[in-house]
Order: C-alpha cells, then structure tokens, then sequence
C-alpha cells in the first residue's frame, strides 16, 4: 500500500544565529537526515526554518537537531 497522503505539517521556527549560507547549508543537511522531513527551507535574511514533516516530527525534535548543529531556536 501506498500512503503518499501522509498528513505532512509545516514547522517554521527562527535561529537567530543564522547570519549565511553556510549556515543554511548545515542546517538543510542537519535536518535532511530526519526521518520523517521531506524539505528545509531556510531563509538567511528572516533567520526562519521551515521545515515540511510528518506527524512524527515534532517542534521540538526540529529544535534539537537544531540545537546540537549550533543553532538555538528562539521561543
């Protein structure tokens, strides 16, 4: 069976300490490896992640990954 109509939620959270696109760039890759994300979207000059998920992917398991790749999110 193929359930490609997973109910897929959207997560946008903020780290302040997004200042390039390298930064981007790990934070895309961070993510990327999450079971359960389909996309990253990170926007430098916003300093917002979006993240395109699963139910099984929490906010705050987005700012963990976040977190421990050097990218606090604020509350």
């Amino acid at each position: 069976m193929n359930n490609s109509n997973e109910s897929n939620q959207t997560t946008t959270v903020t780290a302040p300490e997004i200042v390039c696109g390298g930064c981007a760039s790990s934070i895309k890759k961070a993510l990327g490896n999450v079971a359960g994300v389909s996309e990253v979207d990170v926007d430098v000059a916003t300093k917002n992640v979006t993240v395109n998920h699963d139910e099984n992917v929490s906010r705050e398991k987005i700012a963990d990954v976040l977190d421990r790749a050097g990218y606090s999110v604020a509350s």
